[in-house]
């Protein structure tokens, strides 16, 4: 029997474009109602025509995840619009510019830690006060972590920091979540075919100063281990996935 679009709610942030819509795609086609979230209406919009037949059962809503107000704002507005939330994919967030770390802007490490784990919280607390309300209570949060979450690389520092700073967040939130029938979990993807990495397929500096070409992987693969793990019974989790293009250098890197 298969399950009517308006009995699950999803929100997805950084739904615009890559990782992010492949997936609010992938979840409109398997039933759900999807919130697509993100700072550009027009890459919403975009994403939401993407959805073809689906596209109704998608809602674009512009947000900057790094703003409490904002984020309240969004919330406010599932609540009213959709009663519940059932699904939380925090997948918002930008690369680092690749500068040495001696030469880093301050500015560019406050905006990579508020966007990728300032917007995580923000966005985890938010959901954890809808979930715990509603009723049924409950849902799933699913965190983007990557690679970066395991081991960097050269050049940058603020963005595994922040990735590796989400791990403990999801660790916490996981705990945290078990009183609200809160499950949260974290997926690890290395080098999907978006737009972030298109400069590692020109040739990707490693850890030996050395330049190569890296693989990567179909972005709907991801999309599809995402939808995996949205999918299970709150009672089953899969706390952290990696997944990624087999011949990338993460096993060995470094």
């Amino acid at each position: 029997m298969t399950t009517s679009p308006k009995d699950r709610i999803a929100l997805i942030t950084g739904a615009g474009s890559g990782i992010g819509r492949q997936s609010a795609l992938r979840f409109l086609e398997d039933g759900y109602r999807v919130i697509l979230a993100g700072r550009t209406h027009t890459t919403l919009e975009a994403t939401q025509a993407s959805a073809a037949n689906n596209a109704a059962y998608a809602t674009p809503i512009q947000v900057d995840v790094t703003q409490p107000a904002s984020v309240k704002q969004l919330f406010g507005r599932i609540e009213e619009q959709f009663g519940r939330l059932d699904v939380l994919f925090n997948n918002a967030g930008i690369s680092p510019p690749g500068d040495l770390l001696e030469d880093l802007a301050f500015d560019d490490w406050q905006q990579i830690i508020a966007t990728n784990l300032t917007g995580v919280f923000l966005c985890t607390q938010a959901a954890f006060r809808l979930m715990k309300s509603q009723t049924p209570q409950g849902g799933r949060i699913i965190n983007n972590g990557s690679i970066s979450a395991h081991v960097p690389r050269p050049n940058s520092a603020p963005y595994t920091a922040s990735k590796h700073a989400v791990s403990g967040l999801t660790k916490s939130t996981a705990l945290d979540g078990r009183k609200y029938n809160i499950a949260c979990c974290q997926i690890d993807i290395g080098n999907a075919a978006t737009s972030m990495v298109s400069g590692i397929q020109a040739g990707a500096l490693q850890p030996n100063l050395t330049t190569m070409t890296e693989p990567t992987m179909k972005v709907s693969e991801a999309a599809e281990a995402v939808l995996f793990m949205a999918n299970l019974p709150l009672e089953t989790n899969v706390q952290q996935m990696t997944i990624m293009a087999t011949q990338m250098p993460f096993i060995g890197r470094g």
